[in-house]
């Protein structure tokens, strides 16, 4: 809830007394009077226009919340019988801006738990302090920019004017309430999507990118992994976000859908992986004929998942990755960046890409070299690596069938969904605020933002109802 101290941060000198309404109409009357001259310019006359709206919006909506309030000694909220506590004015964000009225607080009878709002739970004023309208697009704004950029465009914009700290806390505080319920609502989601027209085949990616994080042990865990002679990977404080996407593609290969995922660091990306089995046993149950195809990086956990956990289909490599791969083979056969190298993995890529045995021919070349430079461990590890991708490596058959051979999909929800927004010079990310970001951004993507604002919002509206022979008084404006 706002507070009288939040309050004079944000709130100072916006109560409009009940005559904003009065004065907006004379404005206009005047002006019109006047002839429409504007002798200080257009801009501010529609800064002064907007201003004189927003305040009658303001006033309006201040006395809407002030009539769901109660005042009678007792209610009945989500069927247990409260007594009224406390009175006092309560501080609200609108889109319009802030406003300020006076409401009453109740607690449940025999108990000394916290206190309720009807207004609030009437209203479904989310996080204690932004109505339903301003919240949703304090989200939207902050899903997309820094809580700092958002408050900037807020008061560019006019209107409502959050601060950068509750903008902050905003998406933190709704994310709780989302992960609480998170396998109903994202269920509740597929269920309200028909299934594509012309949808022939399904596409599933995996993948993952760095990210920085508030981690103070980070640098210690390191040391230890070091003198325990195990591994370390990635920059000092950064873990690892996954992604995941599902595409839906008609038989031309034209991408028709995609669904985008993606969590904090985990480990095995579990709850991802769940993400992505219920996307794909959706898929099928709406349109059992579809195609699966299965698209990754080499990375081992990425297709035990993608093998073992999805329904049979094709797996492919993607063939960037697998380019990439060739191109360092042939750096450490002829030195890397030489000309002899370069010319080679030209020839090679489009073996690899175009011929019917291009895998089979790029491996016995590697084999041959790879039989010249025995000690070269790093050529060796190349050559494994086409080997055991071997039967994902099939592009030219893949292509004719115009199944998806790449994984652009997933490499963009990485940049797009993670590195645009969680990169930025100075960021740091807990778990807990990177999930809110990630969440809601993910939905945006997925063209899931608007469903799932109906789920969110309906959680923040509460039952309130009167004892049985009680008749309430009609509401009355205070005055401030």
């Amino acid at each position: 809830m706002g507070s009288v101290a939040k309050f004079d941060e944000e709130m100072a000198g916006t109560w409009i007394g009940g005559k904003a309404l009065e004065g907006l109409l004379k404005f206009i009357e005047e002006h019109r009077r006047r002839g429409g001259r504007h002798e200080e310019g257009f801009e501010e006359f529609e800064r002064e226009v907007r201003k004189r709206f927003s305040e009658a919006e303001r006033e309006f909506i201040g006395e809407e919340l002030e009539r769901l309030d109660v005042t009678l000694p007792e209610v009945v909220i989500n069927g247990v019988e409260h007594r009224r506590v406390v009175s006092g004015y309560g501080d609200y964000m609108t889109a319009a801006g802030p406003v300020r009225v006076l409401r009453h607080r109740y607690r449940a009878v025999g108990t000394n738990g916290e206190s309720e709002c009807p207004l609030e739970l009437q209203a479904g004023i989310v996080e204690g302090f932004f109505t339903p309208l301003a919240a949703r697009t304090g989200l939207w704004a902050v899903t997309h920019l820094t809580p700092g950029e958002s408050e900037m465009l807020f008061r560019e914009l006019g209107g409502m004017t959050p601060s950068r700290s509750s903008l902050d806390r905003l998406p933190k505080g709704i994310s709780e309430t989302w992960e609480d319920r998170r396998r109903d609502w994202e269920s509740e989601l597929r269920a309200q999507e028909d299934a594509v027209a012309g949808a022939a085949v399904l596409a599933v990616s995996l993948d993952g990118v760095m990210a920085p994080m508030k981690d103070g042990q980070r640098e210690a865990r390191r040391e230890q992994s070091r003198q325990e002679g195990k591994q370390t990977r990635g920059p000092s404080g950064y873990r690892e976000v996954g992604c995941g996407s599902v595409s839906l593609y008609d038989e031309t290969g034209k991408r028709l859908r995609t669904i985008r995922h993606a969590r904090m660091p985990e480990s095995k990306k579990r709850t991802l992986k769940r993400q992505l089995v219920a996307e794909v046993e959706n898929a099928f149950e709406q349109q059992p004929n579809l195609r699966l195809v299965k698209v990754a990086d080499g990375a081992r956990d990425n297709w035990d998942f993608l093998s073992k956990d999805l329904p049979p289909g094709v797996e492919v490599v993607d063939f960037f990755h697998a380019a990439e791969h060739l191109g360092r083979a042939f750096d450490h056969i002829y030195g890397e960046a030489s000309l002899k190298a370069h010319a080679s993995f030209a020839e090679y890529r489009h073996v690899l890409l175009e011929a019917d045995d291009g895998v089979d021919k790029v491996i016995r070349t590697l084999a041959y070299h790879q039989k010249r430079k025995p000690r070269c461990d790093k050529l060796k590890q190349e050559l494994e690596y086409f080997r055991r991708n071997r039967a994902r490596m099939d592009y030219a058959r893949l292509r004719a069938q115009n199944l998806p051979i790449g994984s652009g999909v997933i490499e963009a929800t990485c940049k797009t969904l993670v590195t645009q927004r969680m990169k930025r010079s100075g960021q740091r990310w807990t778990n807990d605020g990177g999930q809110a970001i990630l969440t809601f951004r993910a939905l945006a993507q997925s063209d899931r933002f608007d469903a799932a604002w109906k789920l969110i919002s309906a959680e923040y509206k509460n039952d309130v109802s009167l004892l049985k022979n009680v008749l309430p008084f009609p509401a009355r404006r205070a005055s401030v």
